[in-house]
């Protein structure tokens, strides 16, 4: 809606009666309720499509859009796209056709972990998500196991790291508790105002797309580095403290505009 570069063509879920699709009804935008079969059968192809389902339907989706030139971007921890995080491989993302966007702790771990791991030897990294009952939907239910897996793999790619532990807290606080990623580090070398500095530098560049993403904790105490992050939603839509959805969805949004822009690009560019 808020796009200067995306036009929303259609908003798809799997039941009409679901409240996500009423919302969007109710603001405006085109809707339909038969799922992947109402994004295949449309006269024109879309150029974007994201995926905000489960891992296991993401593979029949990519595999029913393969035919089709759109760039789907998975919001799901299906790990069946290339993984990309905006602020460390972005522009990579071009001319990919299956886009993993990781998992919400993945995106706001691994640019703080990449940054830190560029610097300093690390040999054991361990990411412990905490997210509000209330902001975790079926899907993320359904996809534990793999939103571990995607995660700690993901940030094996991007770091180098081999030893890797995720872990995955579901709070029933009340009120509901701000998303929060902590990273605790082992290796040597270590020094608080580098660590610090490099974990600030990242928060800065995040805010670019995701304004609410803070360094909440840094500490460094002989071979361990310990930093949290926390973030808050922006409050429009999602409730401040499902800061786990305004992040993934922020990235997802910065990555496919990057691509639609190179795609512009392109296309003027041979007709000129």
């Amino acid at each position: 809606m808020h796009s200067d570069v995306l036009d929303l063509a259609l908003v798809v879920g799997r039941d009409g009666a679901n409240a996500g699709l009423r919302q969007a009804a109710r603001l405006g935008m085109p809707i339909a309720d038969r799922g992947i079969s109402s994004i295949i059968e449309v006269d024109e192809p879309f150029d974007v499509v994201f995926d905000a389902t489960n891992a296991v339907a993401h593979t029949e989706h990519a595999e029913r859009l393969a035919p089709f030139d759109t760039m789907l971007v998975d919001l799901t921890p299906s790990r069946a796209g290339r993984m990309v995080v905006p602020t460390v491989n972005g522009a990579s993302a071009a001319g990919l056709r299956d886009i993993s966007m990781v998992t919400c702790g993945g995106q706001a771990a691994i640019p703080v972990l990449h940054a830190i791991t560029a610097e300093h030897r690390v040999d054991y990294v361990e990411v412990v998500t905490t997210a509000a009952t209330l902001s975790v939907g079926h899907g993320t239910r359904i996809n534990l196991d793999e939103y571990v897996d995607t995660t700690q793999d993901a940030v094996r790619t991007f770091t180098g790291v081999g030893d890797v532990k995720a872990i995955l807290n579901i709070s029933p606080a009340r009120p509901p508790a701000t998303f929060r990623v902590a990273m605790s580090m082992l290796g040597s070398g270590f020094r608080e105002d580098s660590v610090r500095d490099l974990a600030e530098g990242v928060a800065k560049e995040l805010r670019g797309f995701v304004g609410g993403f803070v360094v909440s904790a840094c500490s460094v105490q002989d071979e361990r580095a310990f930093v949290a992050v926390e973030v808050t939603a922006s409050g429009e839509r999602l409730p401040r403290y499902a800061g786990n959805l305004d992040i993934i969805n922020s990235a997802a949004l910065s990555i496919a505009e990057r691509c639609a822009d190179d795609r512009r690009s392109i296309a003027e560019a041979e007709a000129s």
